[in-house]
């Protein structure tokens, strides 16, 4: 299935869809891309082919440039061509919307306008309706490359495809690394925020400012510590020292 179909009118709009098929087939796929020219095959029913592709395509990118509105019918030049029921360009945009399709107007230019649903035939003035995107002859690459971005975070199924993000430079990529510092939410069954936590230490750790001790650390006065085993005796004694006769010397 082509995840992306490009709905243009071949009078005027036939050389910038076939520049958008590059652009989009470079990042997603040449089969990921419908163009009618290259994507039909020679004796396939193209009318089957067009419908089908509309209706299930997840992305419809209509090109809308500053005659698209008004282009008159080739059979009857006195009439829209939008307003023939058998228009193709109205019939694969009926088709999108119908299925629930991402339709998306890509206004060419600057100056084309955006759609007023009164100047389009009941079945597809839905389309006015659709946030439109906006693409120029001399930035298009970049215009069209912003656009799939967008629709990447939307559509599961163009991430998947996205060659973008498979030939992302290293350090582009998301971090696989730990940050300690100033984290927020869960550590292990720690939750909150901490500083540095460390699960198991089994030599001193330092971890902020202070000092660090190796072993025991004692301040004041008067205080014994003794370490291993003791086999004698231990005297201790605060301030001045009485003789046994009572009296002080």
């Amino acid at each position: 299935m082509h995840e992306i179909f490009i709905n243009y009118r071949t009078k005027g709009g036939k050389p910038f869809a076939y520049m958008c098929h590059d652009v989009l087939a470079n990042r997603f796929g040449e089969d990921s891309v419908f163009l009618a020219r290259k994507s039909i095959a020679e004796g396939t029913d193209f009318a089957e082919a067009l419908l089908r592709g509309a209706r299930d395509c997840r992305v419809l990118l209509a090109l809308i440039d500053e005659d698209w509105l008004n282009a008159p019918d080739r059979r009857q030049p006195d009439r829209r061509a939008l307003d023939n029921p058998d228009d193709w360009v109205r019939r694969e945009l009926e088709e999108a919307l119908t299925a629930g399709a991402v339709v998306v107007p890509l206004l060419i230019a600057r100056t084309v306008e955006q759609l007023d649903a009164r100047n389009l035939p009941h079945s597809i003035a839905e389309l006015a309706q659709c946030q439109y995107a906006r693409v120029g002859h001399a930035t298009l690459t970049a215009d069209l490359n912003r656009l799939a971005d967008s629709l990447v975070r939307r559509i599961p199924a163009l991430a998947a495809l996205d060659r973008a993000q498979r030939t992302a430079p290293e350090e582009q990529r998301p971090d696989s690394g730990v940050t300690t510092d100033h984290q927020s939410g869960g550590i292990g069954n720690v939750g909150g925020s901490v500083g540095t936590f460390v699960n198991e230490a089994h030599a001193p750790f330092h971890t902020g400012r202070g000092n660090i001790y190796g072993g025991p650390h004692f301040d004041g006065d008067g205080t014994n510590y003794v370490a291993g085993d003791n086999h004698g005796g231990i005297r201790q004694g605060f301030g001045t020292r009485t003789p046994r006769g009572g009296d002080e010397r």
